[in-house]
């Protein structure tokens, strides 16, 4: 199959964590980076929409008092510090069920048409109804756009792609606070499991697709 084909009745559009935690709720400084992130999200949503693509939002889902949370055993937190007198103490994300930090930004907010999955691990397969909805649909590929590339992006595309999914990852569309991994991904590791894409690329795909 040619890698720029791309069938729009079996592609699912997925929005990986694009929460309120972790655009409208940063800094400044990382607003201000990732505003093209989520412009360009909004354009593959826009696109997805006129084509009546499929549109899923992936969500973190953690429980207020973190009693879901996972409890291994590692060398630093998520900004690669590492533990305090090495004690390992994971706190409870900011992400937690119903807040308002938790909600999709407003920029790409879903529709009642739309697929909502919460999780509770990094994976939007993992113990999710994610897979079951895409099979009941026929879908067998999946374009992913958000955020952290190098934690829930990766997981989830290495998930993917054991289940056998085609995957389009929008490189400019992703996002990274770590910009040595993003590109060691971008550049090494996913071309081996799927295909790493532009906006402007995946977006030509779509409509000539839709012709």
């Amino acid at each position: 199959m040619n890698v720029n084909y791309l069938d729009n009745k079996k592609t699912a559009l997925l929005f990986f964590d694009m929460l309120n935690v972790y655009y409208h709720g940063a800094s400044e400084e990382t607003k201000k980076r990732m505003k093209p992130v989520v412009d360009n999200a909004v354009r593959l949503m826009n696109t997805a929409r006129q084509t009546s693509m499929l549109i899923a939002y992936a969500l973190a889902n953690h429980r207020p008092d973190g009693e879901s949370r996972s409890l291994i055993v590692n060398d630093t937190d998520m900004r690669l510090r590492p533990w305090p007198n090495d004690d390992c103490n994971p706190t409870v994300h900011g992400a937690t069920e119903g807040s308002w930090e938790q909600k999709v930004i407003e920029e790409i907010a879903p529709r009642p048409e739309d697929y909502v999955i919460p999780k509770y691990r990094w994976s939007t397969f993992h113990q999710t109804y994610f897979d079951l909805a895409l099979r009941s649909r026929g879908i067998d590929t999946i374009i992913i756009s958000g955020g952290a590339v190098d934690v829930g992006v990766a997981s989830t595309v290495y998930s993917a792609r054991d289940l056998d999914y085609n995957i389009i990852v929008v490189r400019d569309a992703c996002s990274n606070s770590h910009a040595d991994s993003m590109a060691a991904f971008m550049n090494t590791v996913f071309p081996r499991m799927a295909r790493v894409r532009t906006t402007d690329q995946v977006l030509e795909m779509i409509r000539k697709n839709a012709k």
